[in-house]
């Protein structure tokens, strides 16, 4: 087995002796590599961001931003890792580097003030710089496009937002220059900065035809590397295909399995959880298929849920519904849904929606592959059917879509946090009447449920007002809510049927003429 390896801003790198649990963060900074930053430990401050190149969803190559703050840097053997120190250009003999685009309107904008978070706002900034499909278009203001040539020479920005790099006229998370702002959403500045960042990241231009990392992804990632590091008696190990994957976790069952590791990461760090064998399933070929056939869709499990929104673009519209809800960008862009449904978590945003969809999951072992409704899935807190060595291999969503459906998500901000409550919905209405009713819950019981006695109340009977008030009155009463920092069991009672009239007064309003 050739020796766990990793490419940092173009120099190949051994990862030996780091122990196994090692996150590439704190590699980085073994290597002097300081920008990358600790916040929060636990992927919800953006100052460890990192670019990771990974297979492209339009391109063979994307420029994907992480947490490296969970990722363990042995997930990454054979992998090639940018920080925002290897962004620069290096200049000639005795001159200093050449800013990168992105930390160039950094500067002159003042996006960066006591200076904490900035490597990490960078380096997700470049990631959607590098974004294949972003593309400039004329300010509806009538402005031109915001790049390098319209950068006044002082860097300001007039009072009233308007020039180059302010937002659209519209008030849109989309700037002129086809810049995502949610790109930034797991990215927090401590100094309340926002406003110069926001400038910045809307006055980048495009690429230049001779921008190296640009031209990077025109040429393939590195391949996954079958991986066995061992390091103080701790192993982490990534299996080249699901047969081998399968018998190791039938030979370790001891072994905890990770997929973006946005969850043990978090275990790790926080907890000082560690754990013997890690195996690794992020990359299996297996688990990383997308197929749209005429009976369902299925999803690979190890698929990162940026992947699946950007492939499916918006067939699904209750998936996307949910992408944009569910955590940050940043950890959308390692998070998987089987990892997500792996965990049995009553609060994960994936299962309610699933749930609706009326989704099952694809179980692989070492005796072959069984398909167990979600509904079915779960039996208890953080339990569920999977067996002893099992892996979900895929998720399957049956076709045709409901018609009607919406994704209601209660928490104390509107992004990036945990709910208190998560409410979808999956309703088949044909002239004027409820012929289908699927509902997922999660956040009111010991796992995710579906609302049951709800559908019910609904199926059979005319779409109006009568009908969706006795029916939120039946979903109050569903699950078994409890008080705790997040909500009271009352309120989220309460939510449930607000979240159906709200459902009601979305499909029955007046469309403008």
């Amino acid at each position: 087995m050739v020796a766990a390896r990793i490419t940092v801003n173009g120099k190949e790198t051994r990862i030996s002796p780091a122990p196994a649990h090692t996150t590439v963060l704190d590699f980085l900074r073994e290597q002097g590599l300081t920008g990358t930053k600790e916040g929060c430990a636990e992927g919800e401050c953006g100052a460890c961001s990192v670019l990771v190149a990974r297979p492209g969803v339009d391109r063979p190559t994307d420029w994907v931003a992480v947490n490296a703050c969970l990722v363990p840097v042995a997930a990454l053997d054979g992998q090639e890792v940018v920080t925002s120190e290897g962004l620069a250009t290096a200049g000639a003999s005795g001159t200093p580097a050449v800013l990168h685009p992105v930390q160039e309107e950094m500067a002159v904008r003042g996006g960066s003030q006591c200076g904490f978070c900035t490597p990490g706002f960078i380096c997700s900034m470049a990631s959607e710089y590098y974004r294949p499909d972003r593309c400039a278009h004329a300010d509806r203001a009538g402005g031109s496009v915001p790049g390098d040539s319209s950068v006044p020479a002082d860097g300001s920005v007039p009072a009233d937002g308007s020039g180059s790099g302010s937002g659209p006229a519209d008030g849109s998370e989309h700037g002129p220059n086809g810049f995502d702002l949610h790109a930034l959403s797991g990215n927090l500045c401590r100094c309340t900065g926002y406003r110069p960042i926001r400038d910045a990241a809307y006055a980048v231009g495009m690429p230049a035809e001779d921008d190296p990392l640009a031209r990077r992804r025109e040429q393939s990632p590195p391949e996954p590397a079958a991986t066995a590091y061992t390091q103080d008696d701790s192993t982490f190990l990534r299996p080249g295909t699901l047969a081998d994957a399968v018998r190791l976790l039938r030979e370790r069952p001891e072994a905890v399995v990770v997929a973006g590791s946005t969850d043990w990461g978090v275990e790790v760090n926080i907890r000082s959880r560690r754990a013997p064998c890690v195996v690794a399933v992020d990359r299996l070929p297996e688990l990383r298929a997308l197929h749209v056939g005429s009976e369902h869709i299925e999803i690979g499990a190890a698929q990162t849920l940026t992947e699946i929104e950007r492939r499916l673009d918006g067939a699904v519209p209750l998936l996307a519904e949910l992408f944009p809800q569910f955590a940050s960008r940043l950890i959308r862009n390692s998070a998987t849904l089987g990892g997500n449904l792996g965990t049995g978590s009553p609060i994960g945003d994936s299962p309610p929606v699933l749930l609706a969809l009326e989704a099952s999951l694809v179980l692989a072992g070492a005796d072959g592959e069984r398909e167990v409704p979600l509904c079915d899935y779960f039996t208890g807190y953080r339990q569920s059917v999977r067996r002893p060595g099992e892996l979900i291999r895929a998720v399957r969503v049956p076709l045709p879509l409901s018609p009607v459906t919406a994704f209601h998500k209660i928490a104390k901000r509107r992004f990036d946090d945990i709910s208190s409550v998560a409410v979808a919905f999956a309703l088949d209405i044909e002239d004027g009447t409820v012929r289908k009713a699927r509902i997922g819950l999660g956040g009111v019981a010991a796992t995710p449920i579906r609302a049951l006695a709800t559908e019910a109340a609904l199926e059979g009977g005319p779409w109006t007002v009568r009908t969706a008030e006795a029916a939120a009155r039946v979903l109050r009463a569903e699950g078994t809510p409890m008080d705790d920092h997040r909500a009271s069991a009352g309120y989220r009672s309460a939510m449930l049927g607000q979240s159906l009239l709200k459902l009601y007064a979305r499909t029955t309003e007046a469309v403008p003429s």
